[in-house]
Protein backbone atom coordinates (compact mmCIF):
# COMPACT_ATOMS: atom_id res chain seq x y z
CA UNK A 1 0.00 0.00 0.00
CA UNK A 2 1.36 3.09 -0.78
CA UNK A 3 1.69 5.71 1.91
CA UNK A 4 -0.55 8.91 2.68
CA UNK A 5 -0.41 12.13 0.43
CA UNK A 6 -0.99 14.90 2.95
CA UNK A 7 -2.43 18.51 2.41
CA UNK A 8 -2.10 21.47 3.70
CA UNK A 9 -5.13 23.85 3.44
CA UNK A 10 -4.89 27.34 4.44
CA UNK A 11 -7.83 28.11 6.62
CA UNK A 12 -10.91 29.99 5.80
CA UNK A 13 -12.69 30.52 2.62
CA UNK A 14 -9.56 29.16 0.67
CA UNK A 15 -10.58 25.73 2.24
CA UNK A 16 -13.69 25.65 1.61
CA UNK A 17 -13.83 26.06 -1.94
CA UNK A 18 -11.18 23.48 -2.39
CA UNK A 19 -13.21 21.15 -0.49
CA UNK A 20 -15.60 21.90 -3.05
CA UNK A 21 -13.35 21.48 -5.67
CA UNK A 22 -12.69 18.40 -4.03
CA UNK A 23 -16.31 17.22 -4.12
CA UNK A 24 -16.11 17.60 -7.91
CA UNK A 25 -13.34 15.22 -8.18
CA UNK A 26 -15.05 12.64 -5.59
CA UNK A 27 -12.86 13.51 -2.90
CA UNK A 28 -14.63 13.59 -0.30
CA UNK A 29 -13.54 14.65 3.66
CA UNK A 30 -16.87 15.84 5.05
CA UNK A 31 -15.89 16.11 8.99
CA UNK A 32 -13.46 19.19 7.63
CA UNK A 33 -16.74 21.35 7.28
CA UNK A 34 -17.56 20.84 10.93
CA UNK A 35 -16.92 24.09 12.54
CA UNK A 36 -16.87 22.36 16.08
CA UNK A 37 -14.75 19.74 15.26
CA UNK A 38 -11.70 19.67 17.90
CA UNK A 39 -9.52 17.03 15.59
CA UNK A 40 -6.41 18.32 13.87
CA UNK A 41 -6.29 15.77 11.29
CA UNK A 42 -8.93 14.33 8.80
CA UNK A 43 -8.32 10.72 6.79
CA UNK A 44 -10.12 10.01 3.19
CA UNK A 45 -9.03 6.60 3.76
CA UNK A 46 -10.49 5.05 0.19
CA UNK A 47 -8.05 7.61 -1.54
CA UNK A 48 -5.04 7.52 0.87
CA UNK A 49 -5.64 11.60 1.76
CA UNK A 50 -4.67 12.99 4.35
CA UNK A 51 -6.16 16.91 5.41
CA UNK A 52 -5.59 19.49 7.83
CA UNK A 53 -6.23 23.48 8.40
CA UNK A 54 -3.60 25.66 8.73
CA UNK A 55 -2.65 29.27 9.27
CA UNK A 56 -2.24 30.52 5.43
CA UNK A 57 1.15 31.80 6.18
CA UNK A 58 1.94 28.53 7.67
CA UNK A 59 0.94 26.38 4.83
CA UNK A 60 4.69 27.26 2.50
CA UNK A 61 6.72 26.20 5.69
CA UNK A 62 4.50 22.90 5.95
CA UNK A 63 4.84 22.08 2.63
CA UNK A 64 8.85 23.13 2.22
CA UNK A 65 9.35 20.81 5.02
CA UNK A 66 7.59 17.38 3.93
CA UNK A 67 5.21 17.40 6.89
CA UNK A 68 2.35 18.06 3.73
CA UNK A 69 2.94 17.04 0.23
CA UNK A 70 0.55 19.63 -0.90
CA UNK A 71 -1.08 23.14 0.26
CA UNK A 72 -3.32 25.31 -1.10
CA UNK A 73 -2.87 28.57 -0.32
CA UNK A 74 -3.02 32.61 -1.32
CA UNK A 75 -0.18 33.61 -4.31
CA UNK A 76 0.42 36.51 -1.70
CA UNK A 77 1.21 33.97 0.99
CA UNK A 78 3.65 32.20 -1.31
CA UNK A 79 5.25 35.63 -2.44
CA UNK A 80 5.55 36.70 0.69
CA UNK A 81 6.77 33.64 3.07
CA UNK A 82 9.53 33.20 0.00
CA UNK A 83 9.86 29.23 0.58
CA UNK A 84 11.43 26.71 -1.32
CA UNK A 85 8.33 24.26 -3.03
CA UNK A 86 6.69 24.18 -6.60
CA UNK A 87 4.14 26.23 -7.50
CA UNK A 88 2.11 24.20 -9.61
CA UNK A 89 -1.36 25.35 -10.44
CA UNK A 90 -3.60 28.45 -10.17
CA UNK A 91 -7.39 26.83 -9.03
CA UNK A 92 -8.78 30.47 -10.37
CA UNK A 93 -10.70 31.34 -7.38
CA UNK A 94 -10.14 33.97 -4.27
CA UNK A 95 -8.88 36.35 -7.30
CA UNK A 96 -7.50 39.78 -6.23
CA UNK A 97 -4.39 42.12 -6.28
CA UNK A 98 -1.52 43.48 -4.91
CA UNK A 99 -0.78 47.17 -5.62
CA UNK A 100 0.57 50.57 -4.34
CA UNK A 101 -1.98 52.16 -2.66
CA UNK A 102 -2.50 55.78 -1.51
CA UNK A 103 -3.80 59.18 -1.83
CA UNK A 104 -3.82 60.74 -5.20
CA UNK A 105 -1.45 62.93 -4.48
CA UNK A 106 1.37 60.12 -4.23
CA UNK A 107 1.68 59.51 -7.59
CA UNK A 108 3.84 62.54 -8.10
CA UNK A 109 6.27 60.78 -5.35
CA UNK A 110 6.30 56.94 -6.81
CA UNK A 111 7.18 58.95 -10.64
CA UNK A 112 10.21 61.05 -8.65
CA UNK A 113 11.69 57.96 -7.09
CA UNK A 114 12.09 60.11 -4.02
CA UNK A 115 12.81 57.94 -0.74
CA UNK A 116 9.21 57.17 0.74
CA UNK A 117 7.90 55.04 3.33
CA UNK A 118 5.90 52.59 2.91
CA UNK A 119 3.19 50.48 5.19
CA UNK A 120 2.00 46.87 4.45
CA UNK A 121 1.06 43.65 6.01
CA UNK A 122 3.80 42.27 3.54
CA UNK A 123 7.34 43.53 3.88
CA UNK A 124 9.11 41.22 1.52
CA UNK A 125 6.43 41.63 -1.81
CA UNK A 126 6.91 45.35 -0.73
CA UNK A 127 10.14 45.44 -0.84
CA UNK A 128 11.09 43.06 -3.81
CA UNK A 129 9.02 45.49 -5.91
CA UNK A 130 10.07 48.49 -4.48
CA UNK A 131 14.00 47.85 -4.76
CA UNK A 132 14.00 45.03 -7.05
CA UNK A 133 11.90 45.51 -9.83
CA UNK A 134 11.50 49.64 -9.07
CA UNK A 135 15.18 50.24 -7.78
CA UNK A 136 13.68 52.91 -5.66
CA UNK A 137 14.89 53.13 -2.03
CA UNK A 138 11.96 52.93 0.32
CA UNK A 139 11.29 52.59 4.18
CA UNK A 140 9.29 49.50 5.08
CA UNK A 141 7.22 49.70 7.74
CA UNK A 142 5.48 45.98 8.65
CA UNK A 143 1.73 46.60 9.97
CA UNK A 144 -0.28 43.71 10.80
CA UNK A 145 -3.78 45.27 11.09
CA UNK A 146 -5.18 47.87 8.98
CA UNK A 147 -2.52 49.22 6.59
CA UNK A 148 -5.54 51.64 5.36
CA UNK A 149 -4.73 53.70 8.19
CA UNK A 150 -0.86 54.43 7.57
CA UNK A 151 -1.41 57.06 5.03
CA UNK A 152 -3.95 58.99 6.20
CA UNK A 153 -2.13 60.00 9.54
CA UNK A 154 0.95 60.26 8.19
CA UNK A 155 2.61 56.97 9.22
CA UNK A 156 3.73 56.23 5.52
CA UNK A 157 3.13 58.14 1.82
CA UNK A 158 1.67 54.60 0.68
CA UNK A 159 1.02 51.24 1.12
CA UNK A 160 1.25 47.94 -0.14
CA UNK A 161 -1.80 45.89 -0.06
CA UNK A 162 -4.50 43.03 -1.60
CA UNK A 163 -7.11 45.25 -3.28
CA UNK A 164 -10.23 42.94 -4.09
CA UNK A 165 -13.12 45.53 -4.95
CA UNK A 166 -11.56 48.89 -3.56
CA UNK A 167 -14.53 49.97 -2.21
CA UNK A 168 -12.42 50.22 1.32
CA UNK A 169 -9.98 52.46 -0.36
CA UNK A 170 -12.29 54.65 -1.76
CA UNK A 171 -14.24 55.03 1.48
CA UNK A 172 -10.69 56.40 3.55
CA UNK A 173 -9.98 59.06 0.27
CA UNK A 174 -7.37 56.08 -0.99
CA UNK A 175 -7.01 54.66 -4.61
CA UNK A 176 -4.53 52.21 -6.41
CA UNK A 177 -1.99 53.71 -7.58
CA UNK A 178 0.39 50.70 -9.23
CA UNK A 179 -0.50 47.25 -9.83
CA UNK A 180 2.10 44.87 -8.36
CA UNK A 181 0.34 40.99 -9.56
CA UNK A 182 -2.88 39.31 -9.92
CA UNK A 183 -3.59 36.64 -6.70
CA UNK A 184 -5.33 34.01 -6.70
CA UNK A 185 -5.30 30.36 -4.83
CA UNK A 186 -2.55 28.01 -6.13
CA UNK A 187 -1.69 24.58 -4.95
CA UNK A 188 2.15 24.14 -4.20
CA UNK A 189 3.86 21.09 -3.67
CA UNK A 190 6.73 20.13 -1.65
CA UNK A 191 9.90 18.99 -4.26
CA UNK A 192 10.87 15.42 -2.45
CA UNK A 193 6.89 14.64 -3.22
CA UNK A 194 6.73 15.65 -6.56
CA UNK A 195 9.44 13.12 -7.43
CA UNK A 196 8.71 10.26 -5.43
CA UNK A 197 4.84 10.73 -6.15
CA UNK A 198 4.64 11.99 -9.17
CA UNK A 199 1.79 10.11 -10.83
CA UNK A 200 -0.46 10.48 -7.98
CA UNK A 201 0.17 14.12 -7.97
CA UNK A 202 -0.17 14.15 -11.70
CA UNK A 203 -3.58 12.30 -11.54
CA UNK A 204 -5.04 15.05 -8.74
CA UNK A 205 -4.04 17.82 -10.91
CA UNK A 206 -5.11 16.61 -13.99
CA UNK A 207 -8.61 15.75 -12.30
CA UNK A 208 -8.59 19.39 -10.53
CA UNK A 209 -8.12 20.74 -14.01
CA UNK A 210 -10.52 19.07 -15.85
CA UNK A 211 -13.17 20.62 -13.12
CA UNK A 212 -11.91 23.72 -13.20
CA UNK A 213 -11.99 24.50 -16.88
Amino acid sequence: MSRDLTFALAKGRLAMKTLDLFDKIGIHCEEMRDKNTRKLIFANEEYGFKFFLAKASDVPTYVEYGAADIGVVGRDTILEEGRNIFEVMDLGFGKCRMCVCGPESARELLKKNEIIRVASKYPNIAREYFLGKKNQTVDIIKLNGSVELAPIVDLSEVIVDIVETGSTLKENGLTVLEEICPLSARVVVNQVSLKMEQERIRKLLDDLKSVIE
